[in-house]
Parts: C-alpha cells; structure tokens; sequence
C-alpha cells in the first residue's frame, strides 16, 4: 500500500518518544478537569503540533480535550468520522519516562533495569517475538512507557500528516480528539460531541493488529452500608448485629462462578471491589458487568433482592444499597449502525488483515462518546505489556496503525453512495 512507504515513520516515532515523556498519570483523588497538569501540558502541545502541520487546531478548557480537524479536499458530501485517543496513563510511576530504543530487535532477553533486575523476556512474554527486526521502544524499568495511549495519539498524528502532505488523496472531513482521564472513567463525560462534529468516531486504544471491540460491558456499581448493633460479646445473645457478619452473607449469596476469574469471552461477573468495617457499620462496594443487557439486569436483581431479603430478619432495615449505572454496552447502538464497523472490517480485508472481532471486558471512552449520539467502537494501538515497567511498543506498529487510520478514510471515500450496511452481530459464547 501506498501510505505505508509514505507515511513519516521519523515523525510518528519522534512524537510517540516526545509524548511519553509527558507525565500524565490521571488522580482519582483530584477533582479538577484534567486531573493532573500534565495532561493540560500535554493537550496544548499537541494543539500546537497539529497547527504546525497545518491542521486547525483548538484546546477545549472546559473539557480538558484537544481537538483538531482537516477539511474535506473532496467534492462528494462524506459524513465527517473521527479518530479519539487519550491523553492520560494508568496508575503505575510515570515520573522521568525515558524510552529506550532497541533499533533492529534480535529477540533476546532486554535487561531494563539491572538494579531491580527486571528483564523483558520473550519466554515470559511471547508476543515479544513479533518485533523481532523492528525497532523496539521500551521502558527504563522505573516507570511505565505510556503507549497506552501515546501509541495511538502518535498514530493519529502521523495520518493526519499523510493527508496533509499529499493534497491529492481524497477524504472527508476528519476530526480528531485526545482526551483526559481516560483510565479513571471520567474524561467522556464532558467529551465536547458538538464541537467534535464527526457523526461517528473510533477510539484507538489498545489490541493487537486486526482488532475491533464493537461490545463493552453494560457496568453498574452497588455502594452498599449496613448498620450494625455493637455490644459486648459476653452480653451480645439476641442483642448484637454484626455488620462485617452481614456484609459477608451478602458477598456469599453472589453467584461463585460468576466472577471475573472465573469469567471469559461475553461472560459477566459481579466483583467486590471494597469490603471495610467493624462490628458497628460496614461498607461494600461491587461491581456488576454482563455484555446481555437482560442478563445485566438479572445480576442487579439479584443483588436487590439479596439485599431485600436479609434486611427481613431485622426489626428495621439495616442494609442501605444505592445501585449506579456506570455504562451501557455500545454494541446496542453499533448494531443499529452496522456500516461503522463494515466499514473497519472491509479496510483489514483490503489489507490482508485477519479481522478479530473481540468483545471488550471493560469500558472506553467510546462509552460515553457512543451515548452521545456519535457511535465509536475501539480499534487498536498495537501496544503490549500496558500499566508497567515491561510495556513496549515498535515503531513498525505505530506506522501500521496509522496506515489502517489512513485507509479506513479512503475506504470511507470509495464507499459513498453504497455503503455497506449488512447487518452485523455478536455471538455470545
């Protein structure tokens, strides 16, 4: 393919290594928009990087996103479509990243940091192998990399280039957003859909090559109290009321199989993810996730009438449970828009990439996005070993996805006027 010999590998390499070493690690713990001043940094630099290529450019304050768009070149009236990645990383040391370059990896052991004898290992992890001959970027060992998602800024970048620089490929309009607090689940919220504009996006957010994730999780969580009676052990027959005994008869009527280690493919799980306490008041937290929206809501039955029915043995309830909706399957809404994901599927077919169609256990970004009207499934960033010392990535792989960016684009422009609608769908195993 063409763009793949004329896509500015220099340039996407050298922004990927200027980017992470951004520290944007996001804090739950604080209530700005974005969390932390790093991710500010790190938006306005791809403003001004994106103006200097020529791309019309804007950081959105109230949103913390940087948002930027290329103009049609064409004649034919394309939808707009968009690419999204985050600005933020995980919550693993992100101070002082400094990657380091393998140029023409042979497939031996890297040591990446003698002091804390950490080794990247094809043994340990085997899809390491695949770099073999590219030029491998990984970490020091002392923090993570950040190619999650700095892997699919970069990519994006490099796209948008590609247009730029050859003002005879036709496209659409394009637009392109990176965004804050992805990995804590808040960014999206305040994802700024009308300046955007694009009428449907793709998040390109880790995976391998091939991927498409047009399924997440429908997610609630249960914020639960219990009110105990604390007396005196000696004295506690037909007195005491032990919250931590309650709480624990809570977590013991959840379903033992249905947890997320005993838990694959489309199939969902409740998770405690906090249990404290004492005798006197105790707290859970847990989260529910089914890919079946009816499935989704036996879970929070389940759960509603556990608590129901042991708040009975008391004189007055003790248990007090506030269930939220956190997010809603996309697949729900991709379904009703079958050629956004045609779309991706027909551009690996043309690339001779084998399609992987992979329910995401978890949430994006294109959650919220999705929910606002623009329908976004994941793609892939081409990363590995993501949130820790042993993350990497190749410059080959940022190239690539930037040349699968490239070519959803023109794909985009020879399908106007047929597109291909056939009907999707997924099967749960």
């Amino acid at each position: 393919m063409r763009q793949l010999n004329e896509l500015d590998q220099d340039l996407i390499e050298s922004l990927f290594i200027k980017y992470a070493k951004v520290n944007t690690r996001s804090d739950p713990k604080s209530p700005t928009v974005p969390t932390t001043p790093g991710q500010v940094e790190l938006g306005r630099t791809i403003v001004d990087d994106l103006k200097k290529m020529g791309v019309e450019a804007t950081y959105d304050l109230d949103s913390g996103y940087a948002l930027g768009e290329l103009a049609s070149n064409s004649d034919k009236e394309l939808a707009p479509m968009g690419f999204i990645a985050h600005l933020d990383t995980a919550d693993y040391n992100a101070d002082n990243v400094q990657p380091q370059i393998h140029a023409n990896y042979d497939g031996a052991d890297i040591v990446l940091n003698r002091k804390k004898n950490l080794v990247l290992s094809p043994t340990q992890f085997p899809n390491l192998k695949k770099a073999i001959g590219q030029r491998l970027i990984t970490t020091d060992g002392n923090t993570l990399l950040g190619a999650d998602d700095k892997a699919g800024i970069a990519a994006i970048m490099g796209a948008l280039k590609f247009f730029v620089t050859h003002p005879d490929v036709e496209h659409g309009p394009i637009e392109v957003a990176f965004g804050p607090d992805e990995e804590i689940g808040r960014g999206a919220k305040r994802f700024p859909a009308k300046a955007f504009g694009a009428k449907f996006a793709y998040t390109m957010d880790n995976g391998q090559p091939g991927q498409i994730e047009p399924e997440t999780f429908n997610a609630s969580q249960a914020e639960i109290d219990i009110t105990g009676t604390a007396v005196h052990p000696g004295d506690a027959y037909g007195l005491m009321v032990n919250a931590v005994g309650v709480a624990s008869e809570i977590v013991a009527a959840l379903p033992k199989n249905e947890v997320p280690e005993k838990s694959r493919g489309h199939q969902g799980f409740f998770l405690v993810t906090d249990f404290n306490g004492d005798i006197s008041k105790a707290h859970l937290t847990i989260i529910i996730r089914d890919f079946d929206r009816s499935r989704f809501h036996v879970k929070e039955r389940l759960l509603e009438n556990t608590v129901a029915r042991l708040n009975k043995q008391f004189d007055s309830p003790r248990i007090a449970m506030k269930i939220d909706e956190q997010y809603q399957n996309i697949g729900d809404v991709i379904q009703q828009h079958p050629y956004v994901m045609n779309l991706v599927l027909d551009t690996y077919k043309r690339l001779n990439m084998v399609p992987k169609v992979v329910p995401f256990r978890g949430g994006t970004d294109g959650n919220m996005i999705t929910a606002m009207g623009i329908p976004t499934p994941n793609l892939f960033n081409g990363g590995d070993n993501f949130h820790g010392p042993y993350e990497y990535i190749t410059t080959e792989a940022m190239v690539n996805v930037a040349s699968v960016v490239v070519e959803i684009i023109k794909e985009h422009v020879r399908q106007f006027g047929h597109e291909d609608v056939t009907p999707v769908s997924f099967s749960p195993e």
